[in-house]
């Protein structure tokens, strides 16, 4: 399927690197069997961008420099989309709280939250 943006981490579901969404819940791809998500609309990183343009979190990992090996960034992008769709105003503590079950190796946890404040502020604008 040449989909390699999802990365396979710790086979646990517990490192967040092969978060997907399914109908836009974040799931580890890693402990999920195929079966539980037929009929289900799965979202990949490589699906985020619509027409070209990058979805506003992943514009905004960009611009908050919030990865530096790339590694976890899908997983964390994911379950940053996930997360966002619920909570479109999110305070650092409500982040931190859903993201910790992603963990960055490199440690640019305070970059990703800025990122998730970048994002929410411009999909309130963009309307999303």
């Amino acid at each position: 399927m040449h989909l390699n943006g999802s990365k396979y981490g710790c086979g646990e579901g517990q490192c967040g690197a092969c978060t997907v969404l399914m109908d836009d819940k974040a799931i580890r791809s890693c402990i999920t069997p195929v079966e539980s998500v037929a009929g289900g609309r799965i979202t990949t990183i490589e699906g985020l961008a619509k027409n070209g343009r990058l979805h506003p979190l992943q514009r905004a990992f960009l611009e908050a420099d919030a990865m530096q090996c790339g590694y976890c960034t899908p997983g964390m992008i994911m379950s940053g989309v996930a997360f966002l769709s619920r909570n479109p105003d999110p305070d650092d503590r409500e982040i931190i709280r859903f993201m910790e079950g992603n963990i960055c190796r490199c440690g640019t946890y305070t970059r990703i939250v800025k990122a998730i404040h970048i994002a929410a502020k411009a999909m309130q604008e963009e309307g999303k």
